[in-house]
């Protein structure tokens, strides 16, 4: 655990052949992707469109009518034809890809479809856990790009920056679980206008969820694993309850298990809900719901030092009983075990407990309609409400109980609401969409004090405190400031067939956002300082023209070469003091001198892309460059017992990448999937911190390493299905001078499933299977820079707790039987 964290708080192509046994399995597949992947593409031209419908509502086409004729061509074979329409109408556009709901279906169950995706090229993700649940250590990076510069929706409702403590949205798993995911459809350079964001500068992940089936039934799922872990999936389909077609689902979710290291749990239920009812013969009204409720105890932060010293098993103090609160009261008192005595910062190593907790209410209607052959209306409004607890216990500060630990709690809400709607109309050659997005969104982000017991001579004064539990009386309210932000943007897009082959793409974004702050509150007794925080602030963001040029030409069948050119701005970030790179999370007198300086972070991105497809091999290269101006970070400095956060312009930063990706099929039950991928992301300048120079320039961006390997081999025969993966991911930068670095490190996951077809006219499939991730136990840094990180080793990089480790091997078993 970082002391930032303490005192200041944390801061086209071609379809797959259709494999034998009866049952369609086949998907599409390109060699930016695993073979085993389902993988397709976003006609650039339909995008606004079909990104926030179902994949069969397209213009002019009733809903269900290509399935129908999937089904008259015997193209099909399947029960489940819904999945299928999806499968093989999407397929890889320029720089969008997809990845599908069957790729999804082979993890675990329950697993965070960004895991999923870390698979593509270019594509990392980490998390201290093997699902990839643990909203504090769950880690993504796209082509270079932190979650946090990467637009997210689901079903066109934006899901705002992926942070801890995300203040204009939700992490999309606890928007809709996993089992409910239709597909990602993923823009890999920073085009994508029309998507609901005002932080995609690297690109956009768009969640689709599952259309109720048109046959009543339902799923049950129950899957066990290592550490006490138990996922359980129960959904009811109505199937199609009157002429119309109205049809609906219900599901609910729970994922429950113990820490793979210390003591504590990991807990998350959902329950989700999606209406469809058709309208005519090409449009319908859908509405989506979502509740979420989650409930973590967090992993210890970790540093060099600790992991050279004291191995890489140190968690919290908590271990259920009272002897973990006297641990960790005796250490707040100065006395520590022996092997975190040998630390230089023994107090800091580690605490009694800590936690998150999350509860979400989010709610979507859309009117997709038809109102010609060439015309469609797609108009969503929606609701969003997040009541979130993140919790630590404090050494630092202690209680008026005479406990010198107290339970020091960042209480954030989010409320927001807002409307998007998009025309698309297809004329001749072209395609034309416009559309506009308002939303606004009140942001309160405190943080209180909670008083623990004391504890003379092993009696406790009153109960311990449950970090997953709810609070209530402090006894002290250390900061508070409260954010109102209207966001307004509009796009139009227009893709020119030129010819059958060829498309050209010209598109441009405009942005006005507007930040106000308010109510600011700063503890003295806790900060020592009386300076106030920042309030009764604002800043204005206009962007008026963000430009984005494409072309795609597909030629000699099984070729195709993309381009892809846009600018993209990354509106301020917003948080509590000092928990992020946010202008506003500083003292007012900081804030006054840096405030004419102020620039949004804004970038361009230029990408070339080919593809070749055939019946036994998919290759693709796909390369890019990035420059990126007015880069806000957190920066850690000063002393180890007290260092200071900062939010840093780093200047600019320029990116040069390239991913290669290679897939064979010898035959038709086996696939190989290779890809490399290379980027070379250097910061553009040096920096200098209190008189200091650091010598940024040409160092490698922080977190990203700038290479990576990935390999896939999957089987599929009859009713079996099985897969084993490798993957390798280089050295990454740990401080910004790239004097301490986490090293490289190999990762290999094996998955088989056997499935058991048509078992009797109720039960339709039931289905088992083995997955073990992390195959070779290996020993492994996962997330980096939770906290920040720190300069260099002369800032105190090698004591400065700021990554996690990663999970050790681990096995899970599931059952799965639809009806």
């Amino acid at each position: 655990m970082n002391m930032s964290r303490i005192m200041c708080g944390m801061t086209g192509a071609m379809q797959r052949r259709l494999l034998a046994a009866g049952s369609c399995i086949g998907v599409l597949v390109v060699a930016a992707q695993p073979a085993a992947a389902q993988v397709h593409a976003l006609p650039q031209g339909q995008k606004s469109t079909v990104s926030r419908a179902s994949a069969k509502s397209h213009v002019g086409v009733k809903p269900d009518a290509a399935p129908a004729r999937a089904r008259a061509s015997g193209a099909l074979k399947s029960k489940n034809v819904e999945e299928l329409t999806v499968a093989t109408t999407r397929k890889p556009h320029g720089t969008m890809l997809s990845v599908g709901a069957q790729m999804i279906a082979r993890e675990v169950p329950g697993t965070n479809p960004m895991k999923v995706l870390g698979e593509m090229p270019g594509v990392m993700f980490q998390s201290a856990d093997a699902q990839g649940l643990d909203n504090y250590t769950s880690q993504l990076y796209m082509h270079g790009f932190q979650q946090q510069e990467i637009g997210m929706t689901l079903d066109g409702i934006p899901l705002g920056e992926m942070t801890y403590r995300n203040y204009n949205g939700l992490n999309p798993l606890q928007a809709i679980s996993s089992e409910n995911v239709a597909r990602l459809d993923v823009s890999q350079s920073a085009g994508a206008e029309d998507v609901a964001a005002t932080n995609n500068l690297g690109g956009s992940i768009q969640y689709v969820s599952s259309d109720p089936q048109d046959k009543m039934g339902g799923k049950i799922a129950q899957t066990f694993g290592s550490y006490n872990m138990y996922h359980t999936f129960i959904r009811f389909d109505s199937g199609k309850l009157n002429e119309s077609g109205t049809k609906f689902y219900a599901s609910y979710m729970r994922n429950d298990t113990k820490l793979w290291k210390g003591w504590g749990q990991q807990f998350l239920q959902q329950v989700n809900a999606k209406l469809v009812q058709p309208v005519g013969e090409a449009s319908k009204i859908s509405m989506f719901f979502n509740w979420s409720d989650l409930h973590m105890h967090s992993y210890d932060d970790y540093s060099f030092e600790m992991l050279d010293k004291i191995g890489p098993n140190q968690n919290y103090y908590n271990n259920g009983r009272l002897s973990g609160y006297q641990t960790a009261v005796n250490a707040a008192n100065g006395s520590y075990s022996p092997s975190i005595s040998r630390l230089s910062d023994p107090l800091d190593a580690a605490y009694y407990a800590g936690g998150t907790n999350n509860v979400d209410l989010l709610g979507g209607l859309t009117a997709n309609l038809a109102l010609t052959d060439h015309l469609r209306w797609v108009t969503t409004v929606y609701g969003h409400n997040q009541q979130n607890q993140t919790t630590w216990v404090s050494p630092y500060f202690g209680s008026p109980t005479g406990s010198p630990l107290s339970d020091l709690v960042k209480e954030p809400e989010i409320r927001r609401f807002g409307i998007l709607s998009s025309m698309t109309y297809k004329i001749a050659h072209n395609d034309l969409s416009v559309g506009v997005w308002y939303e606004n969104n009140h942001y309160v982000s405190p943080m209180y004090a909670y008083a623990e017991p004391s504890l003379v001579n092993g009696v406790l004064s009153g109960g311990i405190l449950n970090d997953l539990g709810h609070f209530t009386n402090p006894f002290a309210k250390i900061f508070s400031q409260t954010y109102n932000t209207n966001t307004f943007t509009g796009f139009f897009s227009d893709t020119y067939h030129v010819t059958s082959d060829l498309s050209l793409h010209f598109g441009f974004k405009s942005m006005l956002n507007t930040t106000r702050v308010g109510n600011g509150y700063l503890d003295a007794a806790y900060y020592g300082s009386s300076d106030p925080i920042a309030s009764g602030v604002g800043q204005t963001i206009s962007k008026p023209f963000l430009p984005h040029i494409g072309l795609d030409y597909k030629f000699l069948t099984h070729h195709e070469l993309f381009i892809d050119i846009s600018e993209n701005v990354h509106s301020y970030a917003e948080c509590g003091y000092k928990l992020c790179a946010s202008p506003f999370s500083v003292l007012q007198s900081a804030y006054n001198a840096s405030a004419a300086k102020l620039k949004p972070e804004t970038d361009w991105t230029y990408a070339i892309g080919y593809r070749f497809s055939d019946k036994l091999l998919d290759a693709s290269v796909y390369a890019y460059r990035t420059n990126f101006f007015n880069r806000l970070q957190q920066i850690t400095a000063g002393s180890v017992i007290n260092p200071v956060s900062a939010v840093a312009n780093v200047g600019g930063v320029t990116m040069n990448g390239v991913d290669a990706a290679l897939t064979i099929r010898p035959t038709k039950y086996l696939s190989l999937y290779n890809s490399i991928s290379y980027n070379h992301a250097v910061y553009d300048q040096n920096i200098t911190q209190q008189g200091i120079v650091y010598h940024l320039k040409n160092q490698q961006v922080i977190n990203y390493p700038r290479f990576m390997y990935k390999a896939r081999l999957s089987f599929h025969w009859k009713q079996v299905e099985a897969y084993i993966d490798g993957s390798y991911t280089g050295a990454r930068n740990f401080s910004y001078v790239g004097d301490l670095k986490a090293p490289g490190y190999w990762m290999s996951n094996f998955g088989a499933s056997y499935d058991f077809n048509n078992l009797s006219s109720y039960l339709n499939d039931l289905k088992v299977s083995l997955n073990i991730s992390n195959l070779t136990g290996s020993h492994w840094i996962s997330t980096m820079g939770e906290g920040g990180n720190p300069l260099s080793l002369s800032t105190g990089a090698y004591s400065y707790q700021s990554f996690m480790i990663g999970a050790p091997r681990m096995f899970f078993g599931s059952i799965a039987a639809q009806f």
